[in-house]
């Protein structure tokens, strides 16, 4: 299939509005830049509560949002770590998309705001994640979810977040009923056939996904680093179940794929797929795409499965 017409026309107009480069401007003049994306991201749904509050962090304390839809005292529930290459991003960018998937499922959704790189780059980021997963399976009772229904999600960066967290909970025998992957990065083989097709002119390029690279890792010391890099871990066996969901025209399109074959040769669940014409960043998108709900609805009907009965 071919670019889907709203999304051509998205990137049409984002080559006309001529912003810079993640890598050719200061961070805080990119960041600035995201401020966008909160109108792209749609309208937000009636929910029935959202608390902010900090949680403490190993270095600092964290800014978390929990998106309530119910008042179901014991809610299965998400922890989501949210996008944008480990540098960029916020909470209210995943506001619309976050109600959407809180309501359409019954899941109290813990999203969190963890440290960027480059000023704070690995482990800082996956620590604060990994943190908040202690902090809410201790904290169950008084958040009324259900620790023993309990996963991890995350786009892109968050995917790679999501995903290595649910190695470390693995390791440390916290039993997770499943991780929501969304265009995950997990690897950094910059020679798969997506970042070769779909280098450039589909939104996120393979420069700037180098570029993201450079900013959470500086140096090549943690490329071995399962946590830092999930492709690498030595055993993908006994992992929460997987949903993936990926996009037809996104640069992390194979990486994806190789981390979803990565956990199914090791004997892990995945549910799988892909949605056609679409670009990286779509899912939390719905100001942009009917696509956007569609997946989401998708992931919500694989999380039902999964945790059956629960909710």
């Amino acid at each position: 299939m071919t670019l889907a017409p709203e999304i051509k026309a998205f990137l049409e107009a984002g080559a006309k509005a001529g912003l810079p480069q993640v890598w050719e401007a200061p961070i805080d003049v990119i960041r600035k830049n995201t401020q966008g994306r909160v109108a792209l991201a749609g309208p937000v749904e009636d929910i029935h509560e959202v608390v902010n509050r900090f949680i403490p962090g190993p270095t600092a304390d964290l800014p978390i949002r929990i998106y309530r839809p119910t008042t179901n005292p014991s809610a299965p529930a998400i922890i989501f770590f949210h996008g944008g290459g480990w540098v960029l991003n916020f909470l209210d960018i995943y506001d619309a998309a976050l109600t959407h998937l809180a309501n359409q499922s019954g899941f109290t959704i813990i999203s969190v705001s963890y440290q960027k790189a480059p000023e704070h780059p690995f482990p800082v980021p996956f620590d604060d994640c990994y943190a908040t997963l202690l902090w809410v399976i201790e904290s169950a009772k008084d958040l009324k979810i259900d620790p023993q229904a309990l996963g991890v999600a995350g786009d892109s960066a968050g995917g790679n977040l999501a995903s290595a967290v649910a190695l470390k909970a693995r390791d440390n025998k916290i039993k997770l009923s499943f991780q929501i992957l969304i265009y995950p990065c997990n690897g950094m083989d910059f020679e798969l056939e997506s970042y070769c097709e779909h280098a450039t002119g589909y939104g996120l390029s393979t420069q700037a996904m180098k570029w993201f690279w450079d900013q959470y890792l500086q140096g090549d010391s943690h490329d071995n680093n399962p946590y830092a890099v999930p492709m690498v871990a030595n055993n993908h066996s006994n992992l929460a179940p997987a949903i993936i969901v990926t996009a037809q025209y996104d640069p992390l399109l194979s990486d994806s794929q190789r981390y979803a074959e990565l956990l199914q040769q090791a004997g892990s669940s995945v549910v799988y797929r892909e949605y056609a014409g679409m670009i990286h960043g779509f899912f939390a998108n719905l100001a942009l795409t009917p696509t956007s709900k569609q997946a989401i609805n998708f992931v919500v009907t694989e999380m039902k499965k999964i945790t059956q009965g629960v909710n």
